[in-house]
């Protein structure tokens, strides 16, 4: 069952955190912790970065190992193990490959964007996700394509409907702007949907135009994520076809950081970015 209060991605997101810190505390090595356990170095890995469920017996075994005496404190990271193992709102449309990426962006404060190929997912209409994601998956069928544009509509309320809303920052290439997906019709109803969206206060939308030559993200999409609780890392999220990238480390992340603010810098200003698109809007789509 779904809980509309508890985001399981992020309560195994804290808990590995946690069991991290812990063994660090006791100057344990995971390789050692694993030996201990009789289990992969691997598990224990992936149950610190959050990758993988974890039972509240997996979180009982290592307290013993790191000498945890306080009940309450092995009760509280039990309990959020069994939070771990509760679905999110996204599990409702089945098995959805991004779902670690879905529910980090649920719970985030920030995310910014970069985007060379299409419509970052959050400003999408729905025409335009249906024929974005149609064409990216032309070997699925019709209901799976309209699993995915629900998710993504899903999604999307962060921005729009949301008591307290996503902060967005997309910078987006020239090129979304005028690869025509689907038909003219289309594009022009995408491009005054993005002129709307950026006068949500909450959302700012650049252009990258051509005229900017070579820049840093020429290695391709990815987004940065910032949450509201201290105690959360920021993540790099980087989308792949078989499988997804995910950075957490501070260097990392700082990175990509200072690769965004160079993006931010090339692209035209937002006020700018607005008026762009209404030109191309009207010079190649309104006809």
């Amino acid at each position: 069952m779904a809980s509309p209060n508890i985001n399981p991605t992020v309560r195994r997101r804290r808990l590995g955190q946690e069991l991290r810190r812990l063994r660090e505390t006791k100057g344990l090595t995971a390789e050692g912790v694993a030996e201990r356990l009789l289990v992969s170095q691997s598990k224990i890995s992936r149950l610190e970065n959050g990758r993988r469920s974890i039972s509240p017996r997996d979180v009982r075994d290592l307290c013993n190992v790191y000498e945890v005496e306080d009940p309450r404190v092995v009760e509280s990271l039990m309990q959020m193990a069994k939070d771990s193992r509760q679905q999110g709102w996204w599990h409702a449309f089945g098995d959805i490959p991004y779902s670690v990426y879905i529910g980090l962006e649920t719970d985030a404060e920030s995310l910014r964007v970069y985007e060379p190929q299409v419509v970052p997912g959050l400003l999408q209409t729905t025409e335009y996700a249906e024929a974005v994601i149609s064409g990216a998956l032309p070997e699925s069928t019709p209901e799976e394509w309209r699993k995915r544009v629900g998710v993504r509509l899903r999604r999307k309320e962060r921005i729009t409907t949301a008591a307290v809303p996503l902060r967005l920052w997309a910078v987006i290439d020239e090129s979304v702007l005028r690869r025509e997906v689907g038909d003219r019709h289309l594009m022009l109803a995408q491009l005054e949907h993005l002129q709307e969206l950026s006068k949500l206060p909450h959302v700012t939308i650049q252009v990258l135009p051509f005229s900017a030559g070579a820049h840093t993200g020429l290695s391709g999409h990815y987004a940065i994520l910032e949450f509201p609780e201290t105690t959360d890392s920021s993540v790099v999220y980087i989308e792949g076809v078989t499988s997804d990238l995910y950075l957490e480390k501070t260097a990392d992340v700082q990175k990509y950081t200072v690769m965004y603010e160079h993006l931010r810098a090339k692209a035209m200003s937002a006020e700018d970015s607005m008026e762009y698109i209404a030109d191309i809007a009207k010079q190649h789509y309104a006809k």
